[in-house]
């Protein structure tokens, strides 16, 4: 008896382990879809990553080296990834950390961006993800972005 419970624990232990492994690799590939939009300039792809009301912003800085808040249109945005030719618009990103607790999720993935096969700039991508019908999408996306430092 005592074996079985033993078992049992086990058992329920990894089924939540791979539980977890599940959802973590769900929401990996929410992002890695908006990455693979851009790569392959697919706006249906790209914005197929995106909640409807999601949100876009650049941490950006002026000549004077004051920082300021950039916020840009899903629209815009895919305009942008439409007009490119296929592998021009290349961000290599790495996860980092990854919390998840129920319907929210938060990624954070440094990246180096390549434009046109050479390195354009790096930063760092913060993504706020929501579970909406079964599906996690991108609710809110802020990045810095800095030409030096990159090769670190």
């Amino acid at each position: 008896m005592k074996r079985i419970a033993i078992l049992l624990t086990i058992a329920s232990a990894m089924a939540v382990g791979l539980q977890a492994q599940t959802t973590e690799d769900s929401v990996k590939a929410a992002v890695n879809r908006l990455f693979e939009g851009m790569k392959n300039a697919d706006t249906a792809l790209l914005r197929s990553a995106f909640a409807d009301s999601a949100i876009l912003q650049t941490i950006a800085h002026d000549k004077a080296g004051h920082f300021y808040i950039r916020n840009e249109k899903l629209s815009e945005f895919a305009a942008f990834v439409s007009k490119q030719q296929k592998g021009n618009a290349d961000e290599r990103i790495e996860f980092g950390t990854i919390r998840i607790d129920g319907p929210l999720a938060s990624v954070w993935t440094p990246y180096k961006f390549y434009y046109k096969g050479q390195l354009n700039h790096c930063g760092v991508n913060s993504f706020q993800l929501v579970r909406l019908n079964g599906e996690w999408k991108i609710q809110y996306l802020i990045d810095t972005r800095r030409k030096v430092n990159c090769e670190q």
